[in-house]
């Protein structure tokens, strides 16, 4: 366990209100491709807010599509300083490895720099920072985004030098697809469906220690998972 870890473990056994803020790109922002279905935010709303009952508790996604590390520290003030959170998740890099539109092409080096400025911008905070790596990629259908491996390993790196909490969906999805692309969870070759959010949910309450007694929803998630596996 991390140090904050436990600091998260004893913010949840008090009553004091929490502001919980996730952001990112188009996979957190969650549009289109869960067609109606709720995203990992909506998901992580209901788990905090309803089944752990911290209904002061603000649960807030920040996340736009298309957007990389250097354009949330352009505008952090506004995607998480102005919410005062205690709590702050990114999952970034799906764009950040791409080679290809209007952005330079960078190596996983100055993304790693640029996150471990946005890591300590959210400790001066005062806030727990998460780290959680993007999902798989079908590289043969998406060759644009063929680096992301390195990018997810760049994500941890920081999260173990910076001693941050560490939700590895990239490895969690390899694992559901066999060490493949699990296609009943995706919508495309790197957007999760709303399954596929299912799973990004499960992976995000277990890592921040989220077991509410009696849950309905975490079982839930497990067994809509593993259909979505078959698919």
């Amino acid at each position: 366990m991390t140090a904050d870890a436990d600091v998260l473990a004893r913010a949840l056994a008090s009553d004091a209100p929490l502001t919980w803020v996730l952001t990112g790109d188009s996979i957190t922002h969650g549009l289109v491709h869960t067609q109606g279905g709720r995203t990992y935010a909506e998901h992580l709303h209901e788990i905090v807010r309803g089944e752990l009952g911290r209904v002061r508790d603000a649960v807030i996604d920040t996340a736009i599509s298309g957007w990389r590390i250097v354009q949330l520290l352009e505008d952090f003030d506004r995607r998480v300083a102005t919410w005062r959170p205690q709590l702050v998740t990114v999952m970034i890099g799906t764009n950040d490895c791409s080679d290809a539109g209007a952005f330079p092409v960078i190596t996983p080096a100055p993304f790693a720099e640029s996150l471990t400025v946005f890591v300590r911008r959210v400790r001066e905070l005062g806030a727990i920072p998460v780290l959680q790596t993007p999902p798989v990629v079908d590289v043969p259908n998406a060759p644009e985004r063929s680096r992301i491996a390195a990018f997810a390993q760049a994500v941890r790196d920081v999260a173990a030098a910076e001693e941050t909490i560490l939700v590895d969906q990239f490895a969690r999805f390899a694992e559901l697809g066999n060490g493949e692309v699990p296609w009943g969870l995706m919508n495309d070759p790197f957007h999760p469906n709303a399954t596929g959010h299912k799973a990004l949910a499960l992976e995000l309450a277990e890592a921040l220690g989220l077991d509410p007694t009696g849950s309905r929803v975490l079982p839930k998630l497990r067994a809509d998972i593993a259909a979505g596996r078959l698919n």
